[in-house]
């Protein structure tokens, strides 16, 4: 039923816009026939204190609002027009780990810049740079990571909208509150608009990337309102330090949109198709990095609600959208969790922590949101845990993850070694075969089918795999693609050097190309030491094609991965070295022992 008392009818708001103009009318007669004396210095100040809203001590005063529902601007010339809206303030919030600037404006982050060296975006190395630091000199280091860059003309990260009858927008001027000092600090926004009042409280302990999010949302007219607030989150994005994956251009580090709905995390990269559902139970949302995560989640439980992401090229955003429901003078509470930090599983996997806990008065009951499930293995999750455990032992032992690669290579060639014996030998009897083979060459030179018949009749004869030799490469490859995987997911070893001025980052390519044009030598080397098993166009292939493809494309791949490729086959070299002489010196007896010689023609034995 409409209630013609009330402030969002359109009798009520008539007669205010009626009663305005006469107002108006009359004050303009008044100051027409008398006017006022000259202004004393200071009075128009104290005028605007008059009108504006009362104020927390030590913050900017607040302009007077427009009455509730009223949603145009009161005529030119009332008092309220001669007490604009205070320019936007900023505040500096200092943390242990995390440097935080909001604005007044929109009560939302401009900034939230990680500290430490660790902590930084991953830095483009041209390959000039790369040799002027082989050399001895010095780059620029790149930049703090920056977790809430704003999207221009776009809602502030942590910003608040409604959506509905009577609409928030996303530039509402706040009063600001600081509180610093102690176990915990907090800043606190206030704005008023329409029906709205809005509170917002962050507060967070002095260590660590947590914090907590409390969200009061008033409706001080004498109506019920009904909407939907969202919860913004976006980050401004510089491709110069972003690039989508591809096979010859590298492993990518793209952020993404993300958003937990139900029982599935949707993220969403430039160029894809917005999720089909994001409507239901909200756990957590925000904006997901290789290496770094902005979440926010609810502190009482997954929330019904839905997600919209928007990703491109130089934006990723996400807005949680939750019902609202408020009567006449009540007051709604959302209380979120935020964590702004590295993709570290150990950090991630108790938020919120005890330290947040314990400074924000949380209880133990509370939601544990799951983060440390955005840190994705994929299908090689048991493989990448296994590796990543034994590196993180022997970084433990020597306190370098390139030595703790070198290190793991050595493992797995020690626990590969009773197959690689198992090769060699099936390579060795293949060796002897290679006469025989010729043979079968020359003879079935224009008839490549039935050579290739007659040569596995030959294989059958003699007991002899010839994949056998392929076993331990075979292998291989699964730790190939974990330690990668790995690599490209685990904070870990993110920025973490290997040794000299080059190798800074084992999850960033060399930017000398030194280690991957190594690895195609060494392989070369291995494959000419191994027998030939195929043709001579095959064998070539295999000598040099294939190395030199390999090499291609892990010149802009991980330098750990080429460390580790590297290593084993420098080891596979000294492996078959030394497998062949202790071969040999097992055959010798063979070939000449026991039985004697066939005599000479002189009839003399030897």
């Amino acid at each position: 039923m409409n209630d013609p008392l009330s402030p969002q009818s359109n009798d009520s708001q008539k007669r205010l816009l009626v009663a305005l103009l006469l107002s108006f009318a009359v004050t303009a007669g008044w100051m027409f026939l008398f006017p006022p004396p000259p202004a004393a210095p200071g009075a128009d100040d104290a005028g605007a204190t008059t009108t504006g809203t009362t104020q927390d001590a030590g913050t900017t005063a607040q302009a007077a609002l427009p009455p509730s529902g009223e949603g145009t601007p009161p005529p030119t010339g009332t008092p309220s027009d001669a007490t604009p809206p205070p320019p936007a303030r900023q505040v500096e919030m200092m943390r242990k780990d995390s440097v935080y600037r909001f604005s007044s404006l929109g009560a939302g982050l401009t900034e939230a810049q990680l500290q430490g060296v660790k902590l930084r975006e991953q830095h483009s190395l041209t390959l000039a740079q790369g040799w002027q630091l082989l050399v001895g000199k010095e780059v620029p280091p790149a930049p703090q990571m920056n977790l809430a860059q704003p999207v221009p003309n776009e809602p502030l990260p942590l910003s608040v909208t409604i959506e509905g009858s009577s609409p928030l927008p996303k530039n509402v001027p706040y009063t600001v509150e600081e509180k610093k000092g102690g176990g915990a600090e907090s800043v606190t926004f206030t704005g008023r608009q329409g029906p709205w009042e809005v509170v917002k409280v962050l507060q967070w302990p002095h260590e660590g990337f947590e914090l907590t999010y409390t969200i009061q949302v008033k409706n001080t007219s004498g109506q019920p309102q009904n909407g939907e607030l969202q919860v913004h989150y976006g980050r401004a994005i510089d491709p110069n330090f972003e690039h989508a994956p591809s096979f010859f251009g590298g492993v990518g580090n793209l952020s993404r949109s993300a958003c937990w709905v139900d029982e599935k995390l949707h993220n969403m990269n430039p160029g894809d198709d917005k999720p089909e559902d994001t409507k239901g139970q909200i756990h957590f949302f925000g904006i997901n990095q290789q290496y770094f995560l902005s979440a926010l989640y609810p502190l009482d439980g997954p929330r019904p609600g839905h997600c919209i992401l928007t990703a491109t090229p130089t934006a990723r955003q996400v807005t949680a959208a939750f019902p609202l429901s408020v009567g006449a003078g009540e007051t709604v509470t959302l209380r979120l969790g935020g964590y702004l930090g590295p993709k570290d599983p150990d950090l991630m996997a108790v938020v919120p922590g005890p330290e947040l806990r314990q400074a924000a008065g949380l209880g133990e009951a509370v939601f544990h949101p799951k983060l440390e499930d955005t840190v994705d293995f994929g299908i090689w999750a048991v493989i990448c845990k296994i590796l990543l455990g034994i590196m993180k032992f022997f970084h433990g032992l020597t306190g370098n993850w390139g030595v703790a690669i070198i290190l793991l290579t050595v493992v797995v060639k020690l626990v590969l070694l009773p197959l690689t014996y198992r090769s060699m030998v099936s390579m060795e009897e293949v060796k002897k075969l290679q006469p025989r083979m010729e043979e079968i060459r020359k003879k079935f030179a224009d008839n490549r089918e039935q050579q290739n018949v007659e040569i596995m009749k030959l294989y059958q004869e003699a007991k002899v795999n010839p994949l056998g030799g392929c076993l331990p490469l075979l292998i291989q490859m699964p730790v190939w693609i974990a330690l990668f995987t790995a690599l490209r997911n685990s904070f870990d070893l993110y920025g973490e050097p290997f040794f000299g001025p080059i190798w800074r980052d084992l999850t960033y390519k060399d930017p000398t190309y030194l280690l991957p044009l190594a690895l195609g030598i060494s392989m070369i080397i291995t494959q000419k030491m191994q027998p030939q098993m195929m043709d001579a166009t095959q064998a070539k292939i295999m000598t040099w094609f294939v190395p030199g493809i390999f090499t291609l494309t892990l010149l802009q791949y991980p330098a750990g991965l080429s460390l580790y490729i590297f290593t084993n086959n420098i080891l596979s070299i000294a492996q078959q070295y030394g497998l062949r002489k202790w071969l040999d010196r097992k055959n010798k007896p063979q070939a000449g022992g026991g039985t004697p010689a066939v005599a000479t023609a002189g009839g003399k034995r030897k």
